[in-house]
């Protein structure tokens, strides 16, 4: 068991290492793991007596996608009040609505700038897991 600030669920290596960077900058870094799939992310969480205080979630992911992932969660009683932020390119406004239909917390657009990128990362962290802290 490991305790967790953000679980970050991305299959793309190159925006798991853009995110820790961009929390690397945080003081104090907060506890950051990564997963591949949404197969991934629903076991660990699965085995957790703490959850993340953040999820941050892509849409489009091997073996379980990031919609079904918000919908295994959302249907769980022990992670109905997990922050999940779908953290995602895709601009669709079919994933838009189908995300806080099925309970997303927030929906944002990767920014294409490392700048905006990390400051992205930089600023739902610190609203999530800093002043909308639930646990």
């Amino acid at each position: 068991m490991l305790n967790v600030d953000i679980l970050h669920v991305e299959d793309d290596p190159y925006c798991v290492e853009l995110v820790q960077r961009a929390l690397r900058k945080l003081t104090p870094p907060p506890a950051y793991l990564a997963v591949r799939d949404g197969e991934e992310a629903l076991a660990f969480l699965a085995g957790q007596v703490r959850p993340p205080r953040l999820l941050l979630l892509d849409l489009k992911l091997p073996k379980v996608s990031g919609l079904q992932v918000l919908e295994a969660l959302r249907g769980n009683q022990e992670a109905d009040m997990l922050p999940i932020v779908v953290f995602t390119s895709s601009q669709e406004l079919q994933d838009v609505e189908q995300s806080y239909q099925l309970g997303a917390n927030s929906y944002v657009v990767k920014p294409v700038t490392y700048k905006e990128f990390s400051e992205a990362v930089q600023h739902m962290v610190n609203y999530w897991v800093g002043i909308n802290y639930l646990h």
